[in-house]
């Protein structure tokens, strides 16, 4: 005997109306939101021209034929391709992703806001240029900013209570989230448009953690991004024409999102969206390192200077302990062979291995010629890692947000160094100060690989001031990053 089931069309999931309200109604304020968003530009920019040096990055990148270009399409900076926004929006995602060198936020998920980026130049540009074609005004630099900071909010605050990793989802479906609710906001769509595209979000298809862990780790978690951010400004569209969404996607009993993938559980909620994510993420700022290790490298380069001052070398190293938090042994605690250039950034052996022999950790020495030197394996072996529960709660206090990891490292003559505790990294808030120099002469750096010393002059000019580059038209600004 059925029960009844009521085909009543539900008002739209809360969840779903509060990000759209969110987005089309809240006014940013908060000066410190916009200019760490301008930082955020800069940094993300550079990391994606530091990738286009690696071919494994841009033969991913480009049209899907050939020779295709599209007018008035959006430019993809570095390059000399312009494309159609979905697709412009997987090579700026694809490209600032690729070496694991972008901001990132941590919560019970964690993820990489700036990720948003390729979804939001891309549409940016594509609409300045097609407004210009039609005598319009283009949008500016400013609403770039705008956009950025609400993503980060939406990506950051849901990551905040809500573990998609721990149902085995990866954490790039809030990216696709976020994207699509700030690409649906540029492109101008109504309430009802944007809650439709925000519930197709969920409908969607989404990606599998298998490409981070063992024994599958591999290379499409440095596209993923680019795939979930294009998937965005695709689902805006599609909501643009008028089609349909759904608006009860994620309680629907049985059907639904959360009976479906999250285990019958709800979305917690710890603060209402604002302008909190941008204000306080996390910069990757020294290495290119999986963020859970960042204190782990800066804590084996100064071990390294240790033992160098002492005459010592890390041949002379018996044994590592690294005292960490529970989301590092989760997720980068790898012991056996390292198959490839993803598998070796997401191992904290690797990450301290590298710095203690070489003093460095670059994204090449991920590569297979550092990888191949027989040191570093010796070294991996020697070391155990132990979960600290302090570290473990000071990582989710709101009022914290370490990220903390301490080596001990015991000679082979018996000597135990003194522990080399690290708690905060460079990029993050509370080394705000001493981070953002450093960032800028990342960034100065990462324009010199790609640009020649005069366009790199036209480029710095226009960028480095927050106002000034705030009052650019996009498509004016993207025009700077393009080469022949």
């Amino acid at each position: 005997m059925s029960s009844f089931i009521s085909n009543e069309r539900p008002e739209p999931d809360k969840v779903i109306a509060d990000i759209v309200d969110y987005t089309l109604t809240y006014e940013i304020t908060s000066e410190l939101a916009f200019r760490t968003a301008h930082y955020c530009l800069l940094d993300t920019l550079g990391c994606g021209f530091e990738a286009l040096t690696y071919p494994a990055c841009t033969k991913l990148l480009g049209p899907v034929v050939s020779g295709t270009v599209v007018p008035h399409g959006a430019k993809v900076p570095g390059t000399s391709y312009q494309l159609d926004p979905i697709h412009a929006a997987f090579n700026i995602g694809t490209m600032v992703r690729w070496l694991d060198f972008n901001d990132t936020w941590l919560a019970a998920e964690w993820g990489h806001p700036s990720d948003n980026l390729g979804g939001i130049l891309a549409t940016a540009d594509w609409l300045s240029r097609t407004a210009v074609a039609g005598g319009k005004p283009p949008l500016t630099m400013r609403s770039v900013l705008d956009a950025m900071i609400r993503a980060h909010e939406i990506q950051g605050v849901m990551a905040l209570e809500n573990s998609f990793n721990k149902v085995g989802l990866d954490h790039v479906i809030l990216v696709k989230l976020a994207s699509t609710a700030v690409v649906g906001r540029l492109l101008g769509l109504t309430r009802d448009e944007l809650i439709n595209a925000v519930s197709l979000v969920f409908v969607d298809g989404h990606p599998l953690r298998t490409y981070r862990h063992a024994p599958n780790t591999g290379s499409r978690k440095s596209w993923a991004a680019g795939d979930a951010t294009s998937r965005a400004v695709r689902l805006a569209l599609i909501a643009r024409t008028g089609e349909m969404g759904y608006p009860s996607v994620l309680t629907a009993p049985k059907w639904g999102f959360y009976d479906v993938l999250f285990r019958g559980d709800s979305f917690r909620f710890q603060r209402e969206y604002g302008s909190y994510v941008m204000e306080n993420v996390l910069f990757k700022i020294s290495f290119p390192a999986e963020f859970h290790a960042q204190t782990a490298v800066e804590a084996a380069m100064l071990l390294h200077g240790k033992l160098a001052e002492s005459g010592k070398s890390a041949a002379d190293i018996q044994h590592i302990r690294i005292r960490t938090h529970e989301a590092a042994i989760r997720i980068i605690d790898k012991k056996g062979p390292l198959h490839n250039p993803a598998d070796r950034d997401h191992c904290i052996q690797y990450m301290v291995a590298v710095p203690l022999i070489f003093g460095r950790l670059t994204a090449a020495d991920y590569e297979d010629r550092v990888a191949a030197d027989p040191r570093v394996d010796t070294l991996r072996a020697k070391m155990e890692t132990e979960e600290d529960p302090q570290f473990t709660s000071d990582y989710h206090d709101p009022e914290k947000r370490s990220i903390a990891n301490g080596l001990t490292v015991t000679l082979s003559d018996g000597t135990v160094l003194d522990e080399v505790v690290v708690e905060y990294p460079i990029g993050h808030m509370r080394r705000r100060d001493e981070g953002i120099p450093a960032l800028l002469e990342k960034y100065r750096t990462n324009v010199r690989r790609i640009f020649s010393a005069k366009q790199e002059s036209r480029i710095l000019e226009a960028s480095m001031d927050m106002d000034r580059l705030g009052a650019m038209a996009v498509n004016e600004f993207v025009d700077l990053l393009v080469t022949p």
